[in-house]
């Protein structure tokens, strides 16, 4: 390409924003810089629908950060959570409202992507990125980013958001660092009609054997979504989980459609979120909620925020303007996910070492229950109810300091 920036000609080359990586943090990106009118290109290595590894579940934050007009393609919906203790101390709570809603991942991905592309995002699948530079021959100007794919071609961008998933090579341009890696392990089981008819609307919790880990049941119609996480490491030790759950719940006698892996990252504190023109989100920056390790709410979220902010820093004019908008984009993501993230945190530390404890306030004390709900549903988040309540607040810097007595609970009912 001409280095010449100022011709027509060559300006009509440079997007305004590619984002890397057609994922919901992606495909949210793209749809928030699309909406403002900028030029955008969607890179994405595989083609579409693909399948991930992912339970699946939308809770109200994931859904509150969709795009108007949306329709969530629904699986099931979820109005009772059974939870128990490594196949102990079961019980099963409900609610009149939905808690979450259960999709298939290719099918809400490609959804997404359509949204983008009806906002005037443009696709490109199959292509893989094999490093973006911002210095150097490939970089006509200081208010471009080269986008280099496998293959040699070299694609140009005012700013460029990497929503590349955990394994992101734009993160490692950035610089992401992550302090907490989990191995989620997963199977598709397809059941027949009176086995799913038992799971319709009820998704099962298991607080797992090793410290931090724990299992689920998602109903999917025909087909549960089985899957475990815990600290990566154990990887014998989870594996063996996964199969003594299954096998607990009856299901061992079913062949899974899909048997799958995956690891989850979580960012340091300290971990940056930009460099440059370039941007990070989802699980390419990190940001999931350590706890739970639930991402998609996340990806969507701070998707949107990149694909906002790309398209202040596509317009920025200098070094200083830049910094400017990459900095705002930082504190937009702290404020909001960055403080979601460190209740979380503190949550998991305590989980770690009481499993037993959170099992008995979810299944025996209302407020616990209540603020579950209220989570799951969207009306208040961990951040907010330890910021609103005092009491929250207290109870958690007390557990932070109490000495662990052993996992198991004795009785919870």
């Amino acid at each position: 390409m001409s280095s010449e920036n100022s011709s027509a000609d060559d300006v009509r080359h440079v997007w305004d924003v590619v984002v890397v990586g057609a994922g919901p943090a992606g495909a949210s990106a793209a749809y928030a810089a699309a909406v403002a009118g900028r030029r955008v290109l969607l890179l994405e290595k595989a083609e579409l629908p693909r399948y991930k590894t992912c339970g699946g579940g939308i809770i109200g934050p994931s859904r509150d950060a969709l795009p108007p007009g949306f329709e969530l393609p629904l699986r099931d919906r979820v109005h009772a959570v059974t939870f128990s203790s490594n196949g102990r101390f079961t019980r099963t709570r409900r609610s009149k409202q939905m808690l979450f809603g259960l999709i298939n991942r290719p099918e809400f991905d490609q959804q997404l992507v359509e949204h983008a592309q009806k906002a005037g995002a443009e696709l490109r699948t199959g292509v893989t990125v094999q490093r973006v530079e911002q210095h150097g021959s490939a970089v006509p100007d200081r208010r471009t980013v080269a986008v280099v794919l496998q293959g040699g071609e070299v694609l140009l961008a005012r700013a460029v958001v990497g929503a590349d998933g955990s394994a992101s090579r734009i993160g490692a341009h950035v610089g992401v660092k992550v302090d907490q890696v989990d191995l989620g392990l997963e199977a598709e089981i397809p059941v027949p009609e009176t086995v799913a008819e038992d799971w319709k609307g009820r998704a099962l919790i298991d607080w797992g054997p090793m410290p931090g880990s724990y299992g689920w049941v998602f109903p999917k119609g025909d087909t549960l979504t089985v899957g475990v996480i815990s600290a990566r490491g154990e990887g014998a030790a989870t594996k063996r989980y996964l199969e003594e759950f299954i096998g607990r719940l009856g299901l061992a006698g079913f062949e899974p459609s899909i048997s799958s892996g995956h690891l989850t990252r979580c960012r340091a504190d300290d971990s940056p979120l930009s460099r440059g023109r370039v941007l990070v989100c989802g699980d390419a920056a990190g940001l999931l909620e350590p706890w739970t390790r639930e991402g998609i709410s996340f990806a969507l979220r701070s998707g949107r925020l990149a694909g906002e902010w790309a398209v202040r820093i596509a317009e920025a004019h200098d070094a200083v303007d830049t910094r400017r908008q990459a900095l705002n984009y930082t504190f937009a993501v702290k404020a909001g996910l960055g403080v979601e993230m460190s209740v979380g945190k503190r949550l998991l530390t305590v989980f770690e070492r009481r499993p037993g404890l959170f099992h008995a306030a979810l299944t025996s004390f209302r407020p616990a229950w209540k603020a579950f709900k209220e989570i799951t549903q969207g009306s208040t988040s961990l951040g907010e109810i330890v910021r609103t309540y005092p009491v929250a607040q207290r109870a958690l810097t007390a557990l932070d300091r109490r000495p662990a007595t052993g996992g198991e609970v004795s009785s919870s009912e």
